[in-house]
C-alpha cells in the first residue's frame, strides 16, 4: 500500500477497501492550495479571464473600461482583506504575499492590486462610514464610502451571493451605460452565472448606489442596525469568480 502512496493508519480499514468506490476527502488545504484566486471576470456582457501574471500582459480586456473600474471599485471597498504590513511581505510578488482577512476577499485584494495598484492608497482616499458585515442570513456585505472623485454623494457598495445581490438591483451597468435590469438581462446573467458555477469556480456579485445628496447629506449618520439607507434599486456591476487551485502532487496522488 505504500508503494501506491496510501498510508494506512487503521488495519481494519483495509478489509473494506476492495469494495470502496468512492473517497471522501477534505479539499481546501488538502486537495488544493489554499490559495484562492480570482479566475474570471463578467462586466459590460462578457466573461473575461483574469491576468494572475505580475506584469499583466495577458490581459485579454481593457482595465480601463468603465465596467472594469466600477466593479474593482466595489471589490476593493467592499472588502475587509488587507496585506500584512512587514516590509519583507510587502516586497514579495502580489500573489505571494499573505494577507489578513478571508480568503475570497484576499483573492479580491490580489486581483485587483495586480490590475489597478495601489489599493490601500485608494481605501484612504475612499473613507468607509458606514459597514453591514456579512452574515449568512443576509448573504450580502455593504459599505458607504466618502469618495474623492468630485462626486459629494456618498457611495454604497454590496457584494455577495450573485442572486442575492441581483435581487436587490434594477440596473445595470453595461459599457459606460445604466440600463434597466429587464427579463433579457437577467437571462444574460443567470446564462454567465451558470457558466462560472459549472467551472467549480466560487462566484460573488457586485453591485453599487449613489446615494442622493439631498437625503444622505455630509455627516449623514448611518445606522447599521436599524439599516437607515437602501439596500433595493441598486446598480448591478458583475461577477467574479474564484478557484483554490489543487496541489500539484494530487493527480499522481
Amino acid at each position: 500500500m505504500a508503494k501506491k502512496n496510501c498510508l494506512v493508519k487503521n488495519l481494519e480499514a483495509v478489509e473494506t477497501l476492495g469494495s470502496t468506490s468512492t473517497i471522501c476527502s477534505d479539499k481546501t488545504g488538502t486537495l488544493t492550495q489554499n490559495r484562492m484566486t480570482v479566475a474570471h471576470m463578467w462586466f459590460d456582457n462578457r466573461i473575461v479571464e483574469a491576468d494572475t501574471t505580475d506584469n499583466q500582459q495577458n490581459a485579454t480586456y481593457d482595465k480601463t473600461a468603465p465596467g472594469w473600474l466600477a466593479l474593482s471599485r466595489c471589490s476593493m471597498l467592499c472588502n475587509r482583506a488587507d496585506f500584512k504590513q512587514d516590509q519583507e511581505n510587502l516586497r514579495r510578488p502580489v500573489l505571494q504575499r499573505e494577507c489578513n482577512g478571508d480568503a475570497s476577499e484576499s483573492a479580491l485584494l490580489k486581483c485587483v492590486e495586480l490590475s489597478i495598484g495601489n489599493v490601500i492608497r485608494f481605501r484612504e482616499q475612499n473613507r468607509k462610514i458606514s459597514e453591514i458585515p456579512f452574515n449568512s442570513t443576509n448573504k450580502y456585505q455593504v459599505s458607504i464610502h466618502e469618495t474623492q472623485d468630485g462626486d459629494d454623494r456618498y457611495l454604497l457598495v454590496m457584494k455577495g451571493a450573485p442572486e442575492r445581490i441581483l435581487e436587490r438591483c434594477t440596473s445595470i451597468y453595461i459599457d459606460g451605460t445604466d440600463i434597466e435590469l429587464n427579463d433579457y438581462w437577467r437571462t444574460a446573467f443567470n446564462r454567465s452565472y451558470l457558466e462560472l458555477g459549472g467551472l467549480g469556480e466560487r462566484v460573488l456579485g457586485f453591485c453599487d448606489l449613489r446615494l442622493p445628496v439631498n437625503e444622505y447629506p455630509r455627516g449623514y449618520q448611518f445606522d447599521s442596525d436599524e439599516v437607515n439607507f437602501p439596500v433595493t434599486n441598486l446598480r448591478f456591476l458583475g461577477l467574479m469568480s474564484m478557484i483554490d487551485p489543487p496541489r500539484a502532487a494530487v493527480p499522481e496522488a
